[in-house]
């Protein structure tokens, strides 16, 4: 980065190791100009109650305010969860399933970050790897640098909509890798998985005597050709982990409401003394409120169809719209339309640009002369490309890509 300013804010020999989203989004919020009379425009967090024109159910808020009101959920909770809620996630994730889950395969997690950071915690011992996409959502990243887990990379193809290197995974693959994680919907690129791909992922795994770790906490927000197919359906070919919370389907990230469940049906996982760690780890973890918890069951029994129909139709269409914008500006380009999640990978192309040297100082300049905000990809591990968030009202996103637009006018290589 040539820019001094930029320099002081981030460094260049940046590593995935030591990024979070939540840290670079709060470096640039710091490089707004204070005296720009614009609002900001933030596309770079996923998190959708920012705009108006996502919210929750009302059921949802009801089941909340009754379970404070009725004064039977103000103490602590058990560490895996209540009984009630396990019982109630088991069954929700059960109907997409061929086997049926029980209350003793879920337990209850302060969001699905913590869910992250229990499955890396389970598996690490010493000398062992884990296999992790690139692109990737960087907790997982730093949650392995914390536990010393080293960290083996196989890339999504873009060419072939983000789906898995497998021929990558078994070249990395050795005696000690414990896992590979899979993101379906994916978070940062967007894309769904078939069943196809998932099954040949399953027998891979497989074929590693490794576990997949599936990481679905945008699962079912899929809005294009290929359904959401949970990993948990090929827990009879190879042990799943599967990771996911009430955040995203809900709209209501703040409420930390996750779920931690082994989808085995032939074990593994139920052994007394794999049990009994996983157990005594959760004797350590604070879990969500317990009025939360207490308020699932109805939450997940309640919700109504057209709830989920509704959000679905929201993120097609700002996905389209983003989608539409970004290909009006030369130096940004979507190369695969998003088909599920929230954001979308884009590419920048720094040959048309005059004084950006990288995303990050692209995102950087970005903000402080437009007041928009993106995520740089190196924070995903993709250098020279942006994560895009699209769960906005399309009036939001129509100003922030009109800005970026002016931007790159002003930047324009001159020929």
């Amino acid at each position: 980065m040539e820019n001094g300013a930029v320099n002081q804010q981030i460094p260049v020999d940046t590593t995935s190791a030591t990024i979070t989203i939540k840290g670079i989004l709060s470096l640039l919020l710091q490089n707004v100009d204070e005296n720009d009379n614009r609002r900001l425009i933030s596309l770079g967090m996923g998190d959708p109650t920012a705009y108006s024109c996502f919210h929750t159910t009302q059921v949802a808020q009801e089941a909340v305010v009754d379970a404070i009101q009725s004064d039977k959920f103000n103490g602590y909770a058990p560490t895996v969860g209540l009984p009630q809620t396990r019982r109630a996630i088991a069954e929700y994730l059960s109907r997409d399933l061929p086997y049926k889950l029980t209350s003793d395969d879920v337990f209850v997690t302060s969001g699905c970050t913590q869910a992250i950071d229990v499955a890396l915690a389970m598996l690490t011992r010493p000398g062992a790897n884990i296999l992790l996409p690139r692109p990737c959502f960087p907790i997982y990243e730093l949650c392995s640098a914390f536990r010393h887990l080293e960290v083996r990379h196989f890339d999504l193809l873009q060419e072939n909509a983000w789906e898995v290197d497998l021929d990558a995974v078994e070249a990395l693959a050795d005696h000690n890798t414990v896992a590979m994680v899979i993101i379906n919907p994916g978070n940062p690129c967007g894309n769904v998985y078939s069943y196809q791909h998932l099954e040949k992922i399953a027998e891979t795994a497989k074929k590693l005597r490794i576990l997949v770790i599936a990481d679905e906490v945008y699962g079912h927000l899929a809005f294009g050709g290929k359904p959401f197919v949970p990993m948990g359906v090929f827990g009879s070919t190879v042990p799943v982990l599967t990771l996911g919370s009430l955040s995203k389907r809900w709209i209501v990230p703040g409420w930390r409401l996750g779920w931690f469940v082994t989808s085995d049906p032939c074990g593994m996982f139920r052994k007394p003394k794999v049990v009994d760690r996983i157990k005594k780890y959760f004797d350590i973890l604070g879990g969500p409120a317990t009025f939360i918890q207490a308020a699932v069951p109805r939450i997940i029994e309640q919700t109504e169809e057209v709830f989920f129909k509704k959000t679905i139709y929201l993120l097609k269409q700002s996905s389209d719209i983003c989608c539409d914008r970004i290909n009006e500006i030369p130096c940004i380009t979507c190369p695969n339309k998003p088909e599920g999640s929230m954001a979308v990978m884009v590419k920048l192309d720094l040959s048309l640009l005059e004084d950006i040297t990288n995303d990050i100082e692209f995102c950087f300049k970005l903000a402080k002369e437009e007041s928009v905000i993106f995520l740089p990809g190196t924070a995903v591990g993709l250098k020279n490309w942006l994560r895009v968030t699209f769960a906005a009202d399309p009036n939001s996103i129509e100003e922030a890509l009109r800005r970026t637009k002016c931007f790159y006018q002003r930047h324009a290589r001159k020929l």
